[in-house]
């Protein structure tokens, strides 16, 4: 498969990194990227979840769950030695929802653009792919949540900035943030309350690819990143490089879940909230969510369509 440079940079970064899920680092395996993931958590089926499957629903492939995600960090997915098959935690989060309906899982590596058009077209059953739900969403999608939204401030070790606790506290400060991302919004409502309040407000940068970015960050020509807090997490529990600077819901001040997400009206999501669900009470949602040390952001029950960010 012939990846864009970004992505082909994004996966040596991450093989060279040594990127796995933490329980496997902390027993010392070797990070497995192999597509065929023969150690991934697998579920039981869950009769109530395959009981509520709509009759007249057609998968995109017969007798298989059609997802779509896109593979661009760690934990939440990069691509395997094949260059084109989708691991990490949203796939094992896809596999379990595949398992306990008793399907057999077909993942769709996808750009993070192009997921909207192919689920209303129905080029793919849902997408599991950190997608937070939203009220602008929930126009068109459906949604079975499945973890909290966390967003984190990191910084270098040394960095001089002691913390990130509200507006006043960016003031004049040099940030990376991701363009159109519900953290940009944060910021730039952050930047109207400094304004107001007659403080210098932040200057926002923005990186095409992860190691740009962290060039940035590590060489002083950005103050801190503002982003999923799981995927800093992550790199920072194997590399020890950052420090936390400060962590919100990622609809700050507001609460917010990822979700799987289907076109809105075909009568799925109840079937795959009953299914995580089935599979949060057995307890192997928990190891799945363990596994890629993101425990923080577990939910005790998902949820179809609840309460979204509101439109901006």
């Amino acid at each position: 498969m012939n990846l864009p440079t970004p992505l082909r940079a994004l996966l040596a970064a991450t093989l060279t990194a040594g990127l796995l899920p933490l329980a496997a680092l902390a027993a010392g395996s070797e990070p497995d990227l192999s597509p065929e993931q023969p150690n991934r958590i697998r579920a039981e089926k869950v009769q109530a979840a395959i009981d509520l499957l709509p009759k007249d629903y057609k998968f995109v492939v017969p007798g298989k769950l059609t997802v779509a995600t896109n593979p661009w960090q760690l934990p939440f997915g990069v691509y395997a030695t094949d260059n084109a098959t989708p691991i990490g935690a949203e796939a094992d989060v896809a596999q379990l929802v595949a398992d306990s309906l008793g399907l057999e899982l077909n993942i769709v590596a996808v750009a993070w653009a192009d997921w909207p058009l192919g689920v209303t077209s129905g080029k793919y059953d849902a997408v599991i792919s950190n997608v937070t739900v939203t009220e602008a969403r929930k126009e068109k999608f459906d949604f079975a949540t499945y973890r909290r939204d966390l967003l984190g401030f990191y910084a270098p070790k040394d960095s001089k900035v002691a913390a990130i606790a509200g507006p006043k506290d960016i003031a004049g400060l040099k940030l990376i943030v991701g363009s159109g991302t519900n953290q940009e919004q944060i910021l730039l409502a952050w930047n109207a309350e400094n304004r107001k309040a007659g403080l210098a407000e932040a200057e926002l940068l923005y990186f095409d690819d992860e190691a740009a970015r962290d060039l940035a960050l590590f060489s002083g020509r950005a103050d801190a990143y503002f982003g999923p807090n799981a995927a800093e997490a992550y790199k920072n529990a194997l590399r020890h490089d950052r420090t936390l600077l400060g962590s919100f819901s990622g609809g700050w001040p507001l609460t917010a879940e990822i979700a799987v997400g289907t076109v809105k009206g075909n009568g799925l999501s109840p079937a795959f909230a009953a299914a995580l669900n089935g599979q949060i009470e057995s307890g192997v949602y928990g190891k799945v969510l363990a596994s890629w040390g993101l425990t923080d952001e577990a939910i005790p029950e998902s949820r179809v369509n609840p309460p979204g960010l509101p439109k901006s």
